[in-house]
């Protein structure tokens, strides 16, 4: 996908799409405790894009659970590999 471009509030609604998540033991921690401190000032997502032969990886991580959905459906993705986290 080439110039993806997002509404200036990509939360304003839910995902016009489902994601569909298959669930795995163990995925990187990409937040910190610095920004679980700050989280209800501060609406942090993390992202580590990396570009492998089988393709592109992203990886994202945020306490705002609903808001990566948002902005992971605007950017076409259509499966994610999610963590249980309890």
């Amino acid at each position: 996908m080439r110039n993806q471009v997002f509404d200036k509030n990509p939360v304003s609604g839910p995902p016009e799409r489902g994601i569909r998540a298959r669930f795995v033991a163990a995925l990187p921690d990409l937040i910190t405790a610095e920004d679980y401190a700050a989280s209800p000032e501060v609406k942090k997502v993390r992202v580590r894009i990396t570009v492998t032969e089988a393709g592109v990886e992203i990886l994202a991580d945020s306490p705002y659970p609903a808001l990566l959905d948002a902005l992971l459906a605007q950017a076409g993705v259509d499966e994610v590999e999610q963590v249980l986290c309890g």
